[in-house]
Formats: structure tokens, C-alpha cells, sequence
């Protein structure tokens, strides 16, 4: 038996030891250090499908029109309010293949913008497998989000007005979007 726990040891070693020496993919998160995600404030999100795949609707004529998938993430997002009582939802946009949006969180609690996120994307995430079990919905790739996500804290009214702005016109600029496909 302690044999057994030695080579345990030596295992969970040699793992240190390959990420330390870069052996492994070293991803780098792009949260600020040392700021509380859960402080009142405004956060511009952007969740994006795995391999980019166009899942919620097309754009035509620079207009954004949404499938059944589409309009779920709509449903799921205003949900958000209700399970999370100090975030209010603000402007959002389903696109093709991402999805952006505004949340308020208006008193500070335990509960990051990181807990939002990753609740929304698995309740996005579980009525989708559903959809796809149900209504014949198009599959995805093992995971229906990318792993992380992309956060901008909004530190005044006119970076405020500029991303309302982005949201807003995002269908009409998405033949130079970086997440077309």
C-alpha cells in the first residue's frame, strides 16, 4: 500500500513538472489580477461557439435573423435577472456563431461575473442538446461554448455608449467580424 501512494506521488510529480517545463499548452487568462469580478460595475461579455460554427441564425442584408437556437440564447439571457437578482441585463446581440451583451451587476455579492457566465452557458448549452434531441436542432462539436470567454469592464459613459454602439450595429459590420466564418 505505500508503494501504491509513492508511485501516485511520482506520477502527480512528473505532471507538475511537464506543465512547469511548458510541456503542456499554458493557458494565460486575460482577467485583470487582483480585481473582484463581483464588484457593481458594467461588463461587456462575449461567449463564442466552439469552432466558430454558425448555430443561431444568418445575417442578411446586414440584419441578424434567429433560429429557434437563436431565440432560446435570447430567453436563457433574460433568465439571468431572475436567477442572479443584483445583474440586470442590458443590451445584447445573438450573432451567428457569438453572442454579445451588457451586464449591470448593481450591489456587490459572492457572485462573480464568472458564475453568470458559466451559468448561462450551461443552461444555453443543456435546452440546446435538447433542441438537437427534439427539433432535429444541427449538432455541435462535443461543446457548444468555447472554453472561456472575453470580458471588457466599462469604466466610464462614453466606453458605455461605444459598446451599446458595437452591440447594436454588430449585424451590419459582420462581413469584417473576426468571428465570421
Amino acid at each position: 500500500m505505500f508503494g501504491y501512494a509513492g508511485n501516485i506521488t511520482i506520477k502527480i510529480t512528473t505532471i507538475i513538472m511537464k506543465i512547469q517545463c511548458n510541456n503542456y499548452p499554458n493557458r494565460q487568462s486575460h482577467r485583470l489580477k487582483n480585481y473582484d469580478y463581483s464588484q457593481r460595475g458594467l461588463y461587456f461579455i462575449t461567449i463564442c461557439c466552439q469552432n466558430k460554427k454558425c448555430l443561431f441564425g444568418y445575417i442578411d442584408n446586414k440584419t441578424m435573423f434567429l433560429n429557434d437556437a437563436g431565440k432560446m440564447i435570447g430567453r436563457w439571457y433574460v433568465e439571468i435577472e431572475n436567477k442572479y437578482p443584483n445583474v440586470k441585463c442590458l443590451e445584447h446581440i445573438v450573432m451567428p456563431n457569438h453572442f454579445h451583451c451588457l451586464l449591470h451587476i448593481t450591489t456587490q455579492t459572492e457572485t462573480a461575473i464568472g458564475d453568470v457566465v458559466r451559468w448561462f452557458k450551461t443552461m444555453t448549452t443543456n435546452d440546446y442538446i435538447k433542441g438537437v434531441k427534439e427539433n432535429n436542432w444541427r449538432r455541435f462539436d462535443q461543446k457548444l461554448w468555447q472554453r472561456d470567454f472575453y470580458d471588457i469592464i466599462v469604466r466610464d459613459s462614453n466606453m458605455h455608449f461605444n459598446i451599446v454602439e458595437y452591440i447594436n450595429n454588430n449585424p451590419a459590420r459582420w462581413g469584417d467580424d473576426k468571428f465570421m466564418v
